[in-house]
């Protein structure tokens, strides 16, 4: 019976990085997984696509509330192996499936877990990153100032895909502030956790990789953990995105998904009041998961961060 493992994470937190690192377990010596080849991998638990397949109806017909409630009922379907009913019969069904999901842990108006808990996967990997540094990516994603990005990342009652003028292609995902949303998975005992942080996977990617591997039940030699350190290195995947593009990049012309992808990047991003704010909104949480609080970067330059879109 195939695992089910969801990859949570709040959105540019660096979901994508593992996801290409675990795709790249199975690459070819000299071929990496290409990041439009993804989805083949590795899904969103927000798509509309299996929600209207599995249930057979038109989400977009639905209130959100609506499909909050029917979409414990997916994923319990996915969890039964459906997938890997409809795949080739010839291929053996993989022994873990990861799922990306950016929703928080929350329950359905009907008061059930939304991602089904237990009957929905077998566990899942947190990943964190220091909201710091969310924040700049998180601005030049939704294209907005990095001012818009930490009122959006303080904000309790923030979500993704709640558009009211067209259909989303995703379903609504509550985002209920970087703190709320990382606490929401840290903190819910329905299933078993393994937390990743971002930075400790830049600083030893090979070994936090296996750690996380060991928890969902992924076997993996050696070699087919350096080979995906190596395909999947974030300048690799700059100069695939730059070469080929990348299907899940923002819209607006020049922005980059795989922007900088440092640790502490944010030091020269971020003026001191911006730096201010995220630490008073969550250094409570920031301080439980190791991150230093108590550094202030230096005077930004005139213009260098403050109320402006930033860009890749």
């Amino acid at each position: 019976m195939t695992r089910r493992i969801w990859l949570a994470s709040y959105p540019k937190s660096g979901n994508t990085w593992l996801r290409m690192l675990i795709a790249n377990l199975a690459a070819e010596d000299d071929r990496p997984v290409g990041i439009n080849d993804l989805a083949a991998t590795s899904t969103i638990a927000s798509a509309r696509g299996a929600f209207d397949h599995l249930l057979l109806i038109d989400s977009g017909l639905l209130t959100q509330d609506e499909a909050d409630c029917l979409r414990p009922r997916v994923y319990e379907e996915l969890a039964r192996g459906i997938e890997d009913d409809e795949q080739d019969a010839r291929k053996a069904p993989p022994a873990v499936r990861f799922v990306k999901v950016h929703d928080a842990y929350t329950l359905t108006p009907m008061g059930e877990p939304l991602l089904a808990g237990v009957r929905g996967a077998d566990g899942a990997i947190v990943v964190v990153r220091d909201p710091r540094d969310i924040a700049p990516s998180l601005a030049s994603h939704r294209n907005t100032s990095i001012d818009d990005a930490i009122a959006f990342m303080n904000d309790p009652d923030a979500v993704f895909s709640a558009n009211t003028t067209k259909q989303d292609s995703q379903l609504r995902q509550k985002l209920p502030g970087w703190s709320g949303h990382v606490t929401s998975w840290l903190d819910q005992t329905d299933i078993p956790v393994h937390l990743v942080r971002y930075e400790d996977l830049q600083i030893d990617t090979a070994v936090v990789l296996r750690r996380a591997l060991e928890f969902a039940g992924q076997a993996a030699t050696d070699d087919e953990i350096r080979r995906a350190v190596r395909f999947a290195d974030f300048a690799r995947l700059r100069q695939q995105e730059e070469e080929m593009g990348f299907r899940e990049a923002p819209q607006q012309a020049g922005a980059r998904f795989f922007r900088r992808g440092e640790a502490g990047g944010w030091r020269d991003e971020l003026t001191p009041d911006q730096t201010a704010r995220i630490v008073a909104a969550h250094g409570g949480v920031m301080r439980q998961l190791g991150y230093d609080v108590t550094m202030v970067p230096p005077a930004a330059q005139p213009g260098a961060a403050h109320g402006r879109a930033a860009t890749g």
